[in-house]
């Protein structure tokens, strides 16, 4: 085990006073939070109650110092202890990703190599990471031509995924169809999602998820066969609104496309209610005492064949696409996030400038009868030429996820030629 890895163990095991009782809590690099009682057998990961051992164990306090069950913390965080009797000697081994270094420098990462499509033949993909200017690393995939001339410079393409997705999910597509159509792709897990660091986890910001745009654009603009001068942004379903709010303060986006595209900030506004407001904030009580905040996937750990009944019909819809393994599940994109990470959209507007993006041409691209066609419809109405609004005939939200017959693949590739060249 790395040294920097059991000193960030060692000293993230802390002592707290919880409601007059004396608890201990565990913080992992990125990863979980423990929470111990003195006297109590049992402990929360996550907020998830458990058992700490089959021996009823539980940490007290002896000689005035507080003393953990260290096997149980370890292997909570996903590590062994492995005692030796004839030596005395305790052997801890950490299991996982040890490849980030210390100073969260972009070094790489080993990905989870599950993907919900087959990558194509005619395109590489390399996994990198990186810092935004946050220092939070991002785990992104880079997908290039196989036969890419690197003596030359080339066009380059952010493509932010859906709002609580990943990148091995319908993002990943989209790179890799423009990929094969010559462009240089990055697309990523959002901070504090999937393989991305920060901490706690599942945690949503307007204003770190329109980073996340902006720190791909840091990224590849440094790449030696990139044109820094031809580099866009592409969204798809939340990151829609992410890509035009990066585009409004970020003039090295040269061109923005959408894809079903959510106004976040507008969509959590439109269904906040006083009742629910209150609610929020009083969660944030309960999140501090719990030592982490509340989170209620919206999707199943495993995937499902059929979609429950009792579903209203965009609810429906989301979960045949994310609840599915035949479609879009993934381990790392569940959806939805603390609850209290709906609060800052409520002071956060995130297409408030669209206008301003002119004179970088705009293409917005929404499905016939998808449910989230007014937010395309609005911000083109917002935005200033140049513009286009394309309309996909018979296609609902989801089919511009990953039915590559109805994604117009080909008007993507036109836009950004005709962007990056005029």
């Amino acid at each position: 085990m790395k040294k920097s890895i059991l000193k960030r163990i060692i000293a993230g095991i802390t002592v707290t006073a919880v409601c007059g009782t004396v608890a201990a809590a565990a913080f992992a690099a990125d990863e979980k939070i423990i929470k111990m009682q003195i006297g109590n057998a049992t402990m929360t990961v996550n907020g998830t109650e458990q058992s700490i051992d089959e021996n009823g164990t539980a940490p007290k306090i002896e000689n005035g110092r507080t003393l953990l069950p260290l096997r149980a913390v370890l292997e909570a965080l996903g590590s062994t202890l492995d005692w030796d009797q004839d030596s005395k000697t305790i052997t801890i081994k950490q299991s996982g990703n040890n490849n980030a270094s210390e100073d969260n420098s972009s070094v790489g990462y080993t990905a989870n190599e599950q993907y919900t499509f087959e990558l194509d033949e005619a395109v590489n993909r390399e996994h990198v990471s990186y810092n935004n200017r946050y220092g939070i690393t991002i785990a992104a995939d880079l997908y290039t031509p196989k036969d890419i001339d690197k003596t030359q410079k080339h066009a380059a393409i952010i493509v932010g995924p859906q709002y609580g997705a990943v990148k091995e999910q319908c993002a990943g597509i989209y790179a890799m169809e423009l990929a094969k159509r010559g462009f240089v792709t990055l697309t990523f897990d959002p901070a504090y999602m999937g393989e991305s660091g920060g901490t706690p986890r599942n945690i949503s910001s307007p204003d770190i998820f329109t980073e996340n745009i902006s720190a791909g654009v840091d990224y590849i603009g440094m790449l030696p066969d990139v044109d820094r001068e031809k580099i866009g942004a592409l969204g798809v379903c939340g990151s829609g609104g992410f890509v035009l709010s990066a585009a409004q303060v970020d003039t090295r986006i040269k061109a923005v496309a959408t894809s079903v595209m959510y106004d976040m900030s507008r969509s959590i506004k439109d269904n906040m209610t006083d009742e629910t407001l209150d609610k929020l904030s009083q969660q944030r009580w309960v999140d501090f005492e719990n030592v982490y905040p509340e989170y209620n996937p919206l999707r199943p750990a495993e995937p499902v064949d059929e979609v429950p009944e009792g579903l209203d019909p965009v609810s429906a819809e989301l979960y045949d696409y994310y609840g599915k393994a035949s479609r879009g599940h993934h381990p790392n994109g569940l959806g939805g996030f603390t609850t209290t990470s709906q609060l800052p959209f409520i002071n956060y507007n995130l297409l408030d400038r669209i206008d301003t993006i002119s004179p970088r041409p705009i293409l917005f691209v929404a499905g016939e009868n998808a449910h989230s066609l007014y937010f395309s419809e609005d911000a083109y109405e917002a935005a200033s030429e140049p513009k286009e609004l394309y309309i996909v005939p018979d296609a609902i939200h989801t089919d511009l996820y990953d039915n590559v017959d109805k994604i117009p693949f080909d008007k993507f590739e036109d836009f950004f030629n005709n962007a990056f060249n005029n």
